[in-house]
C-alpha cells in the first residue's frame, strides 16, 4: 500500500491504522517521490492526500491514471480541507475509487482498504490462473501437435515401408516348424511376384507346395523337414505364377524355437531370382562361345597354312601339267581344298576374326537386289514375303558377309519348314534405346524347344540329319554380326516358327556410286625383289615357288630377327611379304613397322589365317591378304602393294 502524505503525522496515524491488516505499507511525502515509486513497484491500493504542496492530489492521480502500468490501480483521496461536493466531484473525476476525510476513522480506513486490497489479491490470483491456463492450453496445444506430428511421420514411414516391401521382388514369409508346407503369414509383396493375395497360401496349405515344379518338389520337401534340424534352410525351385508362367525363387528362412518349450516356427524370405538365373546363364553361354571361339580360330589358322600349301602346289601344277586326266585330278584337289577354305572362314567368322570391310550400306537395296538369290535357294514352295523400310536404312557393314548371313538364315529356316511355308523378312530403323537398323528374318516353322533355342548359336550343332548340315551356318552369322559392333537374337517357341532379329549400328555415311566392273585382266607378273617371312616349311615352299613362277626375285627368311637382317644387310628390297603369326616374340606388324624405319619406300603385304583380336585392331595399318589364297589372288594384291605412292601408303596407315 502507497501512503502519498506530505504531513509526517498523518502519514504516521494511516500507517499506524492499516499496520494490523498485515500488508507491506510504504509512504510517499510528494506527488513526484510518489509517481518514482509507482514506477518500480506495484501496489494494491494508493491512499493520495489531495491538499500538498507543489503537485497536488488532483495532478498526481491524472498522471497515475494516464501512465499504462498504474492506471486501474485504486486511488482512495484523503483530504481535510476539501469537503464540499464540487471537490468530491472533482476527485471521482481525478480517478478516485472513494474519499477518507481528515480526522481519519481507523476502522473506516481500514474496512475501505481492506475490501480494495482484497480485490487487488482476487483479480491478481484470478490473473495468475488466467495466465496458467493459458499456458497449460499452450503447453496441451504443442503436445497435441507434436503428436499428431509423430502419428504422421509414422503413418508416413509405415506406408513408404510398406510400399518399399510391395515393390521389393521379396516375400517375407512364417511357417509351422512341425507342418513347414502350410503358412502362418506371408507378407502381401507376394502378389507382384505370383498373381495371387497372401490369404491364398494361408487358406489353402497345399498352395505353395502344389504348384512347384515336379522336378524340383522332391528337393524342397527335404529341405523344409530339415529346417527345424539345423537351423536354417536354403532351396531353390520353380513355381507356376498366375499367368501358367514358371518364375525361379530362392526361399530361404531360419527356425525360431517357440517360448515355454512350443515347437516354434519358420521364419523366411521368398526372392525372385528368374532375371539373376537368366543373366547368369547368359554370361555362361557368352564365356562358352568366346571358349568355342577361341578355339576355333586356333583350328583355322592351321588349317589355312594346309590349305595354303595345297592351293598353291594345286595351281602351280595346274599351270604346268598339261595332261586332261591329271588336270581333272588337280582340280578335284583344288574344289576339295575350296571346300576346306570355306570351313575354315565359317570357323573364323564364329571366332570373330574373319577379315571384314565394312562399308555404308542401305538395307532396303540390299535385300532388293539380294532377294532373287534367296528366292532360288528356299525353292518354290516357300513364300518370300519382303517388308521394306518406309525410308531407306543405312548401316555400315560387310556386304558380302551380309548377305552370307541372309542366305544362311533362309536356307535354315528353308530346312525347318521341310519346303513349304512363309519365310518374311522385314526391314525397321530404331531410335530407341540406340539408332539401330534392323533385319527381322521369320519364318512359319516348326519352332524350337527351349533347349536348342539355348545352343542354336554353338558351331557343330544341328538339329538335322547327318550329313545335311555342318552346324556352321548360324555360328557364322552370329560371329559375323557381332565383329560388326551389332547383335543376333532369336524368339521361337515349339509350333510358332522362329523369328531372327539382326541388328546393326546406323551410319552417316552413304555408299559410293556403282562403277561397271571392267573385263578381267589376264595375271599381273613383275621383277621386283622381295624379301618372303614365313615359318611354316610347306607355306614357304609354295609361296617361293608361286611368286618365282610370276617373275619376282625372292629371297625368304623364316622370323622376324632373319628378315631385319637381311634388310639391314641389304636395304634395297622392293616388298616385304611377312605371315603376322610367327614365334620369336616379334609378330608381322611389328617387323613390318620395323622394316620401314629401315627403308621407308618398302612396301609392305602380310598375311594370315587367324590374327586374333589385337592383331585386327593393328592390321589395319598395312595391306593383308588371308591364307589360303591362290596365285591369281596373291599376283593382284603384289602389284596393288607396289603401284601405291607413299602419299597413298601414308593415307592407309593413317
Amino acid at each position: 500500500m502507497l501512503v502519498v502524505d506530505d504531513d509526517e503525522r498523518n502519514a504516521f496515524a494511516a500507517r499506524e491504522a492499516l499496520e494490523i491488516l498485515g500488508h507491506e505499507i510504504v509512504v510517499a511525502r510528494s506527488g513526484e517521490e510518489a509517481l518514482r515509486l509507482l514506477l518500480k513497484q506495484e501496489f494494491a491500493v494508493i491512499l493520495l492526500d489531495l491538499h500538498m504542496p507543489g503537485m497536488d492530489g488532483y495532478e498526481t492521480a491524472r498522471l497515475i491514471r494516464e501512465h499504462p502500468r498504474t492506471r486501474d490501480t485504486p486511488i482512495v483521496f484523503v483530504t481535510a480541507v476539501f469537503r464540499d461536493e464540487t471537490h468530491i466531484f472533482q476527485a471521482y473525476q481525478a480517478g478516485a475509487v472513494d474519499l477518507v476525510f481528515k480526522p481519519v476513522d481507523p476502522f473506516i480506513l481500514r474496512a475501505k482498504v481492506s475490501v480494495l486490497a482484497d480485490l487487488h489479491l482476487k483479480t491478481s490470483q484470478i490473473k495468475r490462473h488466467a495466465e496458467e491456463q493459458q499456458r497449460l492450453m499452450r503447453e496441451n496445444a504443442s503436445i497435441t501437435e507434436a503428436r499428431l506430428a509423430a502419428e504422421l511421420a509414422l503413418r508416413k514411414a509405415r506406408e513408404r515401408q510398406d510400399s518399399i516391401l510391395r515393390s521389393l521382388p521379396v516375400v517375407f514369409t512364417s511357417r509351422m516348424s512341425l507342418h513347414p508346407f502350410g503358412a502362418l503369414f506371408v507378407s502381401d509383396s507376394i502378389t507382384p511376384l505370383t498373381g495371387f493375395a497372401p490369404g491364398r497360401f494361408i487358406e489353402e496349405p497345399g498352395m505353395g507346395l502344389g504348384r512347384i515344379h515336379p522336378d524340383d518338389v522332391g528337393g524342397v520337401v527335404d529341405c523344409l523337414m530339415q529346417a527345424s534340424k539345423s537351423g536354417a534352410y536354403a532351396c531353390e525351385y520353380r513355381w507356376q505364377c498366375a499367368d501358367g508362367e514358371y518364375r525361379r525363387f530362392l526361399d530361404q528362412g531360419v527356425w525360431v524355437p517357440g517360448e515355454d518349450g512350443t515347437d516354434g516356427e519358420i521364419v523366411g524370405t521368398l526372392l525372385d531370382i528368374t532375371e539373376r538365373r537368366q543373366l547368369e546363364e547368359q554370361l555362361a553361354q557368352a564365356r562358352k562361345m568366346e571358349a568355342v571361339g577361341q578355339l576355333t580360330g586356333g583350328v583355322a589358322h592351321d588349317f589355312n597354312n594346309l590349305l595354303t600349301v595345297v592351293l598353291g602346289n594345286a595351281d602351280i601344277l595346274l599351270r604346268r601339267i598339261e595332261e586332261p586326266k591329271a588336270n581333272r585330278q588337280l582340280a578335284a584337289i583344288r574344289s576339295a581344298a575350296d571346300r576346306g577354305q570355306t570351313l575354315t572362314r565359317q570357323l573364323l567368322a564364329f571366332s570373330r576374326r574373319q577379315q571384314l570391310n565394312p562399308e555404308p550400306v542401305g538395307l532396303n537395296r540390299l535385300v532388293r537386289d539380294f532377294a532373287p538369290l534367296m528366292k532360288q535357294a528356299v525353292g518354290e514352295g516357300v513364300i518370300l514375303d519382303l517388308q521394306y523400310s518406309g525410308t531407306e536404312v543405312f548401316v555400315s557393314v560387310d556386304p558380302g558377309h551380309l548377305e552370307n548371313a541372309l542366305l544362311n538364315l533362309a536356307v535354315n529356316a528353308r530346312d525347318a519348314m521341310v519346303n513349304d511355308g512363309r519365310l518374311t523378312i522385314r526391314i525397321e530403323e530404331r531410335s530407341e534405346p540406340s539408332c539401330e537398323g534392323v533385319i527381322v528374318v521369320a519364318d512359319t516353322g516348326p519352332g524350337m524347344t527351349p533347349e536348342v533355342l539355348q545352343r542354336v548359336f554353338e558351331p557343330f550343332y544341328t538339329t538335322k540329319e547327318v550329313g545335311r548340315g555342318s552346324g556352321l551356318g548360324l555360328s557364322q552369322v552370329y560371329g559375323f554380326v557381332s565383329q560388326s559392333g551389332g547383335r543376333i537374337e532369336v524368339q521361337s517357341q515349339p509350333g510358332e516358327g522362329a523369328a531372327f532379329t539382326l541388328t546393326l549400328p546406323l551410319t552417316d555415311l552413304r555408299p559410293a556410286p556403282v562403277i561397271d566392273m571392267e573385263p578381267a585382266a589376264p595375271i599381273p607378273t613383275g621383277s621386283e625383289r622381295v624379301l618372303i617371312v614365313e615359318d611354316d616349311p610347306a607355306v614357304l615352299s609354295v609361296c617361293l615357288d608361286m611368286l618365282n613362277g610370276l617373275g619376282y626375285r625372292c629371297e625368304v627368311a623364316i622370323d622376324a630377327a632373319g628378315a631385319l637382317a637381311r634388310l639391314q644387310a641389304d636395304p634395297s628390297f622392293d616388298v616385304l611379304f611377312s605371315d603376322v603369326v610367327m614365334p620369336g616374340g616379334v609378330n608381322g606388324i611389328e617387323l613390318a613397322r620395323q622394316a620401314q624405319r629401315l627403308n621407308s619406300s618398302l612396301r609392305i603385304l602380310l598375311t594370315s589365317g587367324y590374327l586374333g583380336e589385337s592383331g585386327l585392331e593393328e592390321v589395319h595399318d598395312f595391306e593383308v591378304i588371308g591364307k589360303p589364297y591362290r596365285n591369281s589372288e596373291l599376283a593382284e594384291r603384289l602389284r596393288a602393294v607396289i603401284a601405291q605412292t607413299p602419299d597413298r601408303r601414308a593415307s592407309a596407315q593413317a
